[in-house]
């Protein structure tokens, strides 16, 4: 037997046991597993920022145990089953890949992305939008409704088009805020779309890029706490200055 189908026969086997014999494994459901699969996946993406390969592959198999769960739960409530999953799936792809699987020619990466657009439109899907999920954070959905659209021939020709969208963004929202006006919120709506949508033209994804930045003032600001407590220095007892003296210390300190 071929050495993944045996891994993977090993897996359904141990969740068959687990379902029929763990008292805890026996009370989930599909909705006491949702959040447990949102934060197994966020761990997932932690460990693709941080280039932990062995990290990497413990997390991919959590999530491969939930989707084998959940398929599990389905088939005891006579819905689907693991193959019913693994089939729709291989359809789905070969259906989507007509340039892999059909007579369609795709040369680009962007042909892929138009053909999948138009395919699922075809498919009976109402909106290109459809498929965003509703609750993607938002900055993750944002990229996506960019993404969506792109795929059908919405989009600005050029990346300095876009730039003059974000300076005009940005003004707006300078007038708002300096007129105090209730429409400033809106206003850095707009500009982060707009970002965002810069960042696409550059091929910068503004998650990942937003999660490097977050562990970076993390990483600076606990150094920073070390090195204040080695002097017995206090926030309460500091001004601002006094503050970012530390904190440029250990900017230094971690770029070297």
């Amino acid at each position: 037997m071929d050495k993944r189908l045996e891994a993977f026969e090993r897996l359904l086997n141990i969740m068959d046991d687990l379902r029929e014999k763990c008292p805890w494994d026996r009370k989930q459901t599909l909705e006491s597993l949702r959040h447990l699969t949102i934060e197994e996946t966020y761990e997932l993406a932690d460990a693709i920022l941080a280039k932990d390969m062995d990290e990497l592959k413990g997390e991919i198999g959590d999530i491969m145990l939930h989707m084998v769960f959940y398929s599990k739960i389905a088939s005891e409530q006579k819905a689907f089953d693991i193959t019913d999953v693994l089939h729709a799936i291989c359809d789905k792809l070969v259906h989507r890949h007509p340039h892999i699987y059909g007579d369609t020619v795709a040369e680009s990466e962007e042909e892929v992305k138009a053909n999948w657009e138009k395919l699922k439109l075809k498919e009976g899907k109402k909106s290109v939008l459809e498929g965003v999920p509703a609750s993607l954070p938002a900055l993750v959905k944002a990229s996506r409704i960019q993404e969506k659209v792109k795929g059908v021939g919405f989009d600005w020709d050029n990346k300095e088009q876009v730039w003059e969208k974000v300076q005009e963004e940005l003004q707006e929202f300078k007038d708002d805020v300096d007129a105090q006006s209730d429409k400033a919120e809106e206003e850095f709506g707009d500009l982060l779309f707009s970002l965002i949508n810069y960042a696409r033209f550059m091929g910068i994804n503004p998650e990942n890029a937003l999660s490097k930045t977050n562990n970076k003032f993390v990483q600076r600001f606990q150094k920073m706490e070390i090195l204040m407590k080695e002097e017995d220095a206090q926030f309460s007892d500091m001004n601002l200055e006094q503050m970012d003296i530390y904190w440029e210390k250990a900017k230094q300190i971690l770029k070297s």
